[in-house]
């Protein structure tokens, strides 16, 4: 079986969470080991979501405001895009930022950093088979999961036969494709969609469900809809893939229900965006005690612990919100309940997020359909960003900003913020959730003129 070794604590994935426990739980002094069977340290994060993903929207960006320089009364030559020269900045970004996470971790006292796949042999146990075969077994007191999510395969019948790319993948192309095809509607979807737009691709997106973004409000999908279209991009809702074929040129045919009928997409390159799965399935979690739920996720209570005494899951694998922020903050809670006052808790925690399409879009706290859905008496504030200032002088007046707030009380429920830096509006909107400042006292309030956050005067104004 190889080697055996004991240790106080032992976390599996150096993702946002597992990596910075594993080095507060070295620093308090308790001997640590810390799995990662990808040979770049950060997790999906840094290796494969937020940090190589918004370097190359950072690319687009640039040559979408390149083309509209004229706009602005700036001369340019003809807009090109070298999709290599894009991934190798990503690459370099990404590699930069996994090695500087790997360094931290071997330098760390108390900690052993160890290259491996990880499963459990019972509660207490794990063995690790390194990328050379060798297996290796460690036992510890305390177990924490942080083994990620990785791309969802939908059952559509051809789709094993025909090459296909998926968020990962897709980041390694050398050539902009001719037609970009993807299957899915999610935040993943519309992100890649404009990015490769704006690079020069046709692109399509096919979405099952009725509109994109499904877990928005309707305006706001629909808005972000029509900004889409505006660039180019082909959206089919309500359309259910029904085969994948690859015909005889080379090209990839992709049979699609709509609400007109049936229709045939050929795609140079295909991208299959339809959510995220938990990353349990190698690590024997039956020898742990451990039942995941039906979608293979790991449940959890309110501070993080498994049906297993001693073994907690903190990320992806325990389920949604599926965000870096929130695998962060599963870490701070599990630190302080190990090794501070014991009161971690994830309940009433506020779950802010991002969509990096441009314009953005930001959001917080409860959408109007929730709202409604749980029964509040509430009113709705919305501004349009063409009726914003510092927009309008930017040339960004795509989108809205829309506020949620409850009738009696003036208490803001929720905000989506879809506008130019429409993440960075949010987050002024959750600092005032977190602090319980009203509506009223946020329309009233000072802002420096003339910037974004301004605009929210405005926007309370119209309740």
């Amino acid at each position: 079986m190889g080697t055996r070794e004991s240790y106080e604590a032992i976390v599996i994935g150096t993702g946002q969470a597992g990596k910075p426990l594993a080095r507060s739980l070295a620093e308090a002094g308790r001997r640590t080991a810390i799995i990662e069977k990808e040979e770049k340290v950060g997790g999906s994060c840094v290796v494969r979501g937020c940090t190589p993903t918004k370097t190359m929207v950072a690319s687009a960006r640039v040559a979408y405001l390149a083309r509209r320089a004229t706009d602005y009364g700036v001369s340019t030559g003809p807009v090109s895009v070298d999709l290599d020269r894009v991934r190798e900045r990503k690459r370099k970004i990404v590699d930069r930022f996994s090695e500087g996470n790997r360094k931290g971790l071997e330098q760390q006292a108390n900690l052993e950093l160890i290259f491996g796949e990880a499963s459990f042999l019972s509660e207490r146990e794990i063995r690790v088979t390194r990328p050379d075969r060798t297996e290796a077994r460690l036992k510890a007191p305390l177990i924490f999961i942080n083994a990620g999510a990785r791309p969802s395969v939908p059952d559509i019948p051809g789709l094993s036969d025909v090459p296909y790319l998926d968020s990962t993948s897709i980041m390694e192309l050398a050539r902009v494709p001719d037609h970009l095809v993807i299957i899915g509607g999610g935040y993943i979807s519309v992100e890649f969609g404009q990015m490769f737009r704006r690079f020069g691709a046709r692109v399509t997106i096919v979405q099952r469900r009725e509109q994109l973004l499904p877990r928005e409000d309707e305006d706001v999908a629909t808005e972000l809809a029509t900004i889409l279209r505006e660039e180019g991009i082909d959206t089919l809702v309500s359309s259910v893939p029904q085969s994948v074929a690859r015909n005889g040129e080379g090209s990839t045919i992709l049979v699609v229900d709509t609400p007109e009928g049936g229709r045939t997409v050929s795609a140079s390159v295909l991208l299959v965006a339809t959510g995220r799965v938990p990353d349990t399935a190698g690590l024997n979690l039956e020898a742990a005690g451990i039942e995941v739920d039906p979608g293979g996720f790991i449940p959890v209570n309110e501070r993080l612990e498994t049906q297993a005494e001693g073994i907690y899951a903190l990320g992806d694998v325990k389920g949604g919100p599926a965000f870096t922020h929130i695998s962060y903050d599963d870490y701070r809670i599990i630190e302080r309940n190990l090794l501070g006052d014991g009161k971690g808790t994830i309940r009433g925690r506020f779950v802010p997020y991002t969509v990096f399409t441009d314009p953005e879009l930001g959001r917080v706290g409860l959408s109007e359909r929730q709202a409604k859905a749980e029964g509040l008496a509430y009113r709705v504030a919305k501004l349009p960003m063409s009726h914003v200032a510092r927009a309008l002088e930017s040339d960004e007046t795509r989108g809205f900003m829309k506020a949620v707030v409850e009738t009696d009380t003036d208490r803001i429920l929720g905000a989506a913020i879809l506008g130019v830096n429409g993440g960075e509006v949010m987050s002024v909107v959750q600092v005032a959730m977190m602090g319980g400042l009203s509506a009223r006292e946020l329309r009233d309030g000072v802002f420096a003129h003339p910037t974004l956050s301004e605009s929210l005067n405005n926007l309370f104004m119209k309740l």
